[in-house]
């Protein structure tokens, strides 16, 4: 969090530049691309509906996305728009930094068995590959 209440926020599913949800952002100032540490392993939960990242111990990868400033009032309205079980939790950044990220519960995804779509690095470019 900044002193006037926004907050850094990565972005690396639906809500991205070209994507269907990029309007959830409301008018957030785009900061920048990034990648997160390797440190993160990425799903397509509920057959392609949104993606799933986690922290992992080891065996991550650097996962694609954007940063955006949000104020308090376009971070909570985001918060609202995210599918169950997403939250939201601080990430590593490949620069060192860090920001916040919507995470997804690993157990869930292992639950349910939906698809690691690490090795396309990134939600668009899986979308991409996906036709």
């Amino acid at each position: 969090m900044t002193d006037d209440g926004s907050k850094v926020v990565f972005i690396c599913g639906s809500a991205l530049r070209g994507q269907p949800d990029h309007g959830n952002l409301q008018s957030a100032t785009f900061l920048r691309e990034a990648k997160t540490a390797a440190n993160y392993r990425i799903h397509s939960v509920k057959a392609g509906w949104h993606p799933g990242i986690y922290a992992v111990g080891s065996g991550g990868v650097s996962i694609l996305g954007e940063l955006y400033q949000l104020t308090a009032e376009q971070y909570d309205y985001l918060v609202s728009t995210e599918p169950p079980n997403m939250y939201p939790a601080e990430i590593v950044l490949e620069d060192g930094g860090s920001a916040i990220a919507m995470l997804y519960p690993q157990a869930l995804i292992e639950e349910h068995g939906w698809p690691d779509i690490s090795e396309y690095g990134g939600w668009a470019a899986y979308k991409a590959a996906e036709g």
